[in-house]
């Protein structure tokens, strides 16, 4: 059953249009918190639902909206004020709460925002769960009476006991002692988290991107634009430095050469260690777009490794599965299950610290073996469903002369875009010329296609 509002992080779009509007959101959490109330594990007790959100200036209101619709639901909620997404899932969890919700949109600009849910586990709401919110949604509000009300509480001390959750992470007799980092917080959910954490495990911590006003969130800084901290660490001569997006599940990291460092090779870094160490459990998901070089490089050291669909909540639902906890996107969301029950920026860089620390290597040392195939993307602009140009057969015929020239030396993906009218155009091989060559005449047989 296809979903009407939700999409695969939760509920976005820009403030103000539909459905990012006070109205809507605030009808939307009365509808999960129908869904909540009527949850058998709340064993007669009322639901708790957790709110946390992003620094973007749109959260104020919306925050309102969604406690006004929860309370009204008989939902009581606590009020985190700002904190990383995976905060929200991990305090939802600690507190034994029936629900999460992060109001983000995430590495967006600040014009955007959304909606996302957590499980009383820590884990991205289930499908039946979310369609059930959308029934609700398209049945109209009727408050409670008075006595069947909800509460509001905020939570003062949700950040500290997030640095300290992370912190438990990290080995207990290792530290970051003698270690220069830079950490970029994108003006986002972690600027007043992030720099802490690494300080109070021994770092010197240099901090960037910590300034947020409600309108610079991922502008210029974070792990979708990283020049800024790729400056920083050599300005300051640090040894690496890292950034995290809008909302801190999101990660990429930076050598001391200013060197950028993908999901795909952290991921890398923290795989290998764990397989030298013996404490690797089964194998490694990736998605659609995990680097060829990656999955040769598993390969090479035994490690079993599959595909899931774009988009961290398929890696997951993929590690589950499976029973493996390890897994990620070359966009720089990593998920490590043996630590958190979702993906998390500062965990993820962590376990890369822990890593480096133990095999007592750089990043570019630890990074060194995996050498990554030139990759080219390139999104064409459709009018209509872009997966019907997967069918025409121009389209069939010039993928099928590229997988034939790159002679399973390469990959060629076409891949519709979940949230634009686009159609991506991948390809990546051992030969960048020709994977240039290939994805451009791919794209321009598409576009002719596709009028």
């Amino acid at each position: 059953m296809s979903r009407k509002y939700f999409g695969t992080d939760g509920v976005r779009g820009k403030v103000g249009e539909y459905p990012i509007t006070p109205q809507f959101v605030m009808h939307l959490g009365y509808a999960a918190g129908k869904v909540l109330a009527s949850a058998e594990h709340t064993q007669g007790e009322r639901p708790a639902v957790l709110i946390g959100k992003d620094t973007r200036i749109s959260g104020y209101m919306l925050e309102s909206a969604l406690e006004a619709g929860l309370i009204a639901a008989g939902i009581d909620v606590y009020l985190a004020g700002p904190v990383p997404t995976p905060a929200v899932a991990y305090l939802t969890r600690a507190l034994r709460l029936q629900a999460g919700v992060v109001i983000s949109a995430s590495h967006n600009p600040f014009e955007d925002n959304g909606i996302k849910f957590f499980s009383g586990q820590g884990t991205k709401l289930p499908d039946e769960a979310e369609l059930a919110i959308e029934a609700w949604l398209d049945q109209p509000m009727q408050t409670n009476e008075s006595e069947g009300l909800g509460k509001a509480k905020r939570i003062n001390d949700a950040v500290g006991r997030y640095i300290e959750f992370c912190k438990s992470t990290f080995p207990s007799d290792m530290n970051l002692r003698g270690l220069k980092i830079v950490v970029d917080s994108a003006h986002g959910a972690t600027y007043h988290i992030a720099r802490n954490v690494f300080h109070e495990l021994g770092a010197d911590v240099v901090a960037i991107g910590a300034e947020p006003n409600g309108k610079n969130i991922n502008d210029g800084y974070g792990a979708t634009a990283p020049k800024n901290l790729q400056l920083a660490v050599k300005e300051h001569r640090a040894h690496i430095g890292l950034a995290l997006d809008g909302d801190g599940d999101r990660l990429v990291m930076v050598d001391a050469e200013g060197k950028l460092y993908d999901g795909d090779q952290l991921l890398y870094v923290i795989t290998k260690h764990r397989q030298a160490q013996g404490t690797m459990k089964g194998g490694v998901v990736g998605t659609l777009m995990t680097n060829l070089a990656f999955e040769h490089a598993m390969q090479k050291i035994g490690v079993p490794f599959a595909r899931a669909k774009v988009g961290d909540r398929y890696v997951m639902e993929m590690l589950q599965q499976k029973g493996w906890q390890i897994g990620g996107e070359n966009s720089g969301h990593i998920i490590c299950l043996d630590k958190h029950s979702t993906g998390d920026g500062i965990v993820s860089a962590l376990q890369v610290l822990h890593a480096l620390r133990e095999s007592k290597q750089t990043l570019a040392q630890a990074a060194q073996p995996l050498v990554m195939y030139p990759q080219i993307l390139i999104n064409v602009k459709v009018t209509g469903k872009a997966a019907e140009l997967l069918e025409r057969p121009a389209v069939k015929a010039v993928v099928g002369e590229a997988e034939h020239a790159l002679n399973g030396k390469g990959r060629v993906l076409l891949r519709p875009s979940g949230t634009e009218p686009l159609l991506r155009v991948m390809v990546e091989g051992e030969d960048g010329v020709q994977v240039k060559q290939w994805a451009e005449r791919i794209a321009a047989v598409v576009k002719e296609v596709a009028g």
